[in-house]
């Protein structure tokens, strides 16, 4: 699954070069509070998209219905769900199911 261009950003971890982006809209769960944002990352460079990451943040997507308080996800943010899925056995460039990581600890779903 290659991860759309239009909207997506560029970060740079440990000297390799990576996009991300969230999807603007929030899913019907997201938009409720009861799940909380993702996001996805792949390496930028080469012809043959790899195996992407998806990261499910701590935070409320900031386009939730319920008005629920959220921050920003912050390129340190990105770098660390990169450096932690790597650790966790991610190979970006490798062809393959996407790579599931969870940061969502401590979020609580709003009623």
């Amino acid at each position: 699954m290659a991860l759309n261009k239009k909207g997506s950003r560029r970060i740079t971890v440990d000297g390799i070069e990576y996009r991300w982006r969230f999807c603007r809209k929030p899913s019907y769960m997201q938009g409720l509070c009861w799940t909380p944002m993702t996001y996805t990352v792949e390496v930028a460079s080469g012809s043959q998209p790899g195996t992407t990451l998806i990261v499910t943040s701590g935070q409320a997507h900031p386009g939730n219905w319920v008005s629920v308080e959220s921050g920003p996800i912050r390129p340190a943010h990105v770098a660390e769900s990169i450096r932690e899925a790597r650790r966790q056995g991610w190979h970006p460039t490798r062809v393959g199911s996407p790579f599931q990581l969870d940061r969502s600890a401590g979020f609580t779903a709003q009623p």
